[in-house]
């Protein structure tokens, strides 16, 4: 059906008897469809009745490749726990289409009660979907996943063995991904609709085939009591502690120094691909992987490499530097390192998600504590627009990122740019750790760091490895705004990155990220605006004394309110090690530029302002920052608007200097 109409069955033909699409079709043979008949109450298929009639123009031609499967009754009960099989020429892992001869595959299932699986699927899902499992649907998989039916096996059977005959207890109807934890498949129960289909058929010779039931014998599986629904847990990112990662890896290529990477799977091994590559042979892998060994935790023996496959686009995109490598004997990881867990492509992690920084590719160890670096992850806006273009549109949630920026706690302790070094980032979701982002942006000193997101290359690892652990997103919590949806846009950009970045939901009693606290000699404290990464814009009056020609001891803070620092950052202290002043301006300039000791780098609670190079462009939005108190210090920002310079040199008689900006507060706001 196509918006709900009924296709012309003259536009379709059934072809009976195929094995391999592909192959020779001995034995196989076409028929045309004279009708084609529906429920009159499907409408789609989460809401169930999915399931067709198809009339043949002429009678199909049994022999060994084709006979009739047999059809239960209303009356016939599958018992949970039974295995059958599903059969078609669908994905054989998401996104992961059937390789050619095209042979038909099959897969083993066990049914699943009605109540056991509308128990797996009323857990949350990505984007908390859950499912309402319907009369008239049928489950069949497993709650660890990993098998399952994909796209392209719909209307395919799903058949179970009894009394030495098959009957189709289910056709294959929808499911949420394919052999994901806690979704399994679901089926059209046949049985539910044998009065519908004897109605179609009636007249037909011969009809359908509805053998009684077979008698159960002793060996029979019985009929459960009462279900039991136990939720399938990850079965990978699991660590006793953060930095004993279990699933750590180092490939010892001989002459070189090791390669870090990660166990994916129980025979496969993630990566840097620019480990392996050879320059001197136009970046083309070496192939005597006999000496090459591979070291995992808690391993008496290193493993042997047996092959070794790199992204087509390892060797010109620093985002796709992978390489996958397949161990000779797969490991038990019932008795061995786990694997870590892999994000799905629209896997979102949350900002505030916890994340570490792990060994990857030929990188140093990280400085003192930074070997356990510990951070929480930025929203995407910031990530985004710190290193994206200006005016580019955000990734939403759901959407492959551009990059994954965390700002860690212990940046300043390490002090260093890491030029030199290479990451991959690790985030825990509900104690569970996945495999976030892989080698950090070439961005010199630029903080927060950037990773690239690993989730884009999914699909090709799974292609790969056919058994990596990609698991499913496990934190909801958006907030309390919901989730966001709406498209949102970089702002200008300078040298020192991108200025003037706050969200426009930011509440207006929440820091700006440019507006420091200027501590003076311990006696005093006023505002200054940060201008660069290395410069703070603050008034003479409060940072000299008249008279004074020695500077004094200042102390910049960023990203605190009083005491307090900001909830959506780490509050950054600079000292000042000289004032610059505007000669220009005459002796007592009213503005000072003062130089920190060392560069603020870009982050939620410590970011540049924009600056106008021609002045305020007439209509711009502006607003007054301050604090409303002196001692408490918490910030407030009052809407204004500028006044024409004729108006503002009236109303003071012409005594204003040169340069002065009058401003209108709004009717219900103090003139501060």
């Amino acid at each position: 059906m196509t918006n709900g109409t009924l296709e012309p069955a003259a536009e379709w033909s059934v072809l009976l008897g195929v094995h391999s699409q592909d192959g020779p079709l001995d034995g196989a043979h076409t028929r045309a469809v004279a009708a084609i008949v529906v429920p009159a109450n499907y409408s789609q298929v989460e809401l169930g009745a999915d399931l067709a009639l198809l009339r043949l123009a002429s009678p199909a031609s049994l022999g060994p490749a084709v006979r009739p499967v047999c059809l239960p009754r209303a009356s016939h009960r599958f018992v949970h726990g039974t295995a059958c099989w599903a059969t078609g020429w669908g994905d054989v892992q998401e996104s992961d289409p059937l390789p050619l001869p095209w042979v038909l595959q099959e897969v083993e299932l066990r049914l699943l009660g009605e109540a056991t699986c509308q128990c797996l699927y009323s857990q949350p899902g990505p984007f908390n979907l859950t499912l309402q499992i319907l009369p008239g649907m049928l489950c069949a998989g497993y709650p660890e996943g990993r098998r399952d039916t994909c796209q392209g096996d719909s209307g395919g059977p799903l058949v179970c063995e009894e009394g030495g005959r098959w009957f189709q207890a289910g056709i294959t109807s929808f499911g949420f991904g394919c052999g994901r934890r806690n979704r399994p498949g679901v089926f059209t129960a046949v049985a539910t609709y044998e009065a519908w289909i004897r109605e179609q058929v009636m007249g037909s010779e011969p009809g359908p085939a509805f053998p009684t039931q077979p008698q159960k014998t002793q060996s029979d599986p019985q009929e459960p009591r009462e279900e039991n629904c136990t939720i399938a847990l990850p079965e990978c990112g699991k660590a006793r502690r953060p930095g004993a990662w279990p699933w750590e890896a180092q490939v010892i290529v001989p002459g070189s120094r090791p390669c870090h990477g990660a166990l994916v799977s129980e025979s496969w091994v993630l990566a840097p691909a620019s480990c392996f590559l050879d320059p001197s042979s136009s970046d083309s892998p070496p192939r005597d992987l006999d000496a090459w060994r591979v070291l995992l935790p808690s391993r008496p023996r290193a493993e042997r490499v047996t092959r070794l496959v790199q992204h087509e686009n390892a060797s010109w995109d620093n985002a796709s530097d992978l390489a996958l490598l397949q161990l000779r004997t797969p490991v038990n990881l019932s008795a061995a390192p786990l694997p870590v867990c892999l994000p799905h492509p629209e896997h979102y992690f949350l900002p505030g998600s916890r994340c570490r920084l792990a060994r990857w590719g030929r990188g140093e160890p990280a400085f003192g504590p930074g070997a356990l670096l510990e951070a929480e992850l930025l929203g995407g806006w910031w990530c985004h627009c710190l290193y994206g273009r200006q005016w580019a549109a955000v990734p939403l949630p759901g959407d492959p990122p551009h990059a994954l920026c965390p700002a860690y706690q212990v940046e300043e302790e390490v002090g260093s740019c890491w030029n030199d070094s290479r990451w991959s980032l690790l985030c825990r979701e509900e104690g569970t750790w996945f495999l976030a982002g892989i080698r950090d942006f070439p961005s010199g000193c630029l903080r927060p760091r950037a990773f690239f997101p690993l989730q884009t290359h999914g699909p090709w690892i799974s292609h790969v490895t056919r058994g990596a652990y990609l698991e499913d997103q496990l934190a909801w919590d958006w907030g309390p705004d919901g989730e966001e949806t709406e498209t949102q846009t970089c702002p200008p950009h300078t040298e020192h990155g991108a200025c003037g970045l706050r969200p426009e939901a930011a509440p207006v009693r929440v820091l700006w990220p440019w507006l420091a606290e200027v501590h003076v000699a311990g006696d005093r404290v006023c505002t200054g605006i940060l201008l660069a990464p290395g410069w703070v814009l603050a008034a003479t009056h409060c940072v000299l004394r008249p008279g004074s020609t020695t500077v004094p001891y200042i102390e910049v803070f960023l990203g605190r309110a009083g005491a307090s620092s900001l909830p959506q950052g780490h509050q950054v202290s600079r000292l000042v090690i000289s004032i610059r002043l505007p000669r220009h301006l005459g002796l007592r300039p009213p503005l000072a530029l003062l130089e920190l000791s060392s560069r603020v780098e870009p982050s939620p609670s410590a970011l540049p302002i924009c600056l106008h190079p021609a002045g305020v462009p007439p209509g711009a939005s502006c607003w007054v920052l301050g604090w409303k108190e002196p001692q408490d210090r918490v910030p407030v920002a009052a809407a204004v608007s500028i006044l024409t310079q004729q108006i503002c040199h009236c109303l003071y008689q012409g005594i204003l200097p040169p340069g002065t900006l009058c401003v209108l507060y709004a009717e219900e706001q103090e003139n501060r």
